[in-house]
């Protein structure tokens, strides 16, 4: 048993897995199974516990807007959308505007 550090390619995240060795017979050749421990602090080099399933459960996980809910049925999710899009085609009419002067 062992710790192996793995590093994400995609988001530079550097993860430790404990890891175990098994004989296989049936394949006759040596297996291995890892299971999450946590992301690496690339300051530190301190182990940080994740569950590795969401970012939101993760103790370095810091929300932006906690005062936004998510709508829950397709009737908010669509009033939502014509908001944004209201709001948007507002910001470019004031963008026109202030670039006219």
């Amino acid at each position: 048993m062992g710790i192996v550090y793995q590093t994400d390619k995609r988001s530079g995240i550097t993860y430790a897995y404990e890891n175990q060795s098994f004989w296989d017979p049936e394949l006759k050749r040596s297996r291995s199974k890892r299971k999450l421990i946590g992301r690496v602090d690339p300051e530190t080099k301190e182990i940080v516990p994740t569950d590795g399933r969401c970012k939101k459960r993760s103790p370095s996980f810091v929300a932006e807007n906690q005062d936004y809910v998510m709508p829950k049925t397709m009737k908010e999710l669509k009033a939502e959308v014509t908001r944004l899009l209201k709001e948007n085609s507002d910001l470019k009419e004031q963008i026109r505007k202030l670039t006219e002067k």
